[in-house]
């Protein structure tokens, strides 16, 4: 594991990611102390599968009906 300043980091940003993708981390460090980690980026997200929630969410059967209180806010008429 490397450590380098900011200065130094960003003159060799290129050469720096190019170590980090090969599977080194790198420390940067300001005023002589760490302050951030280069690490290489892995995607560990499992792709999405549409409808995995199907039949477990139930929406009430007045869902879209607004309380008289709050219609009468926005001014609506009230039935």
């Amino acid at each position: 594991m490397q450590i380098t300043n900011i200065s130094e980091a960003k003159a060799q940003l290129s050469s720096l990611i190019e170590r980090v993708s090969s599977g080194e981390d790198i420390i940067i460090g300001k005023a002589g102390k760490p302050v951030a980690r280069l690490i290489r980026y892995e995607n560990n997200r499992r792709p999405r599968r549409p409808g995995a929630l199907k039949g477990k969410i139930k929406i009430a059967e007045d869902f879209d009906e607004l309380p008289d209180d709050i219609a009468s806010e926005f001014g609506m008429e009230i039935k």
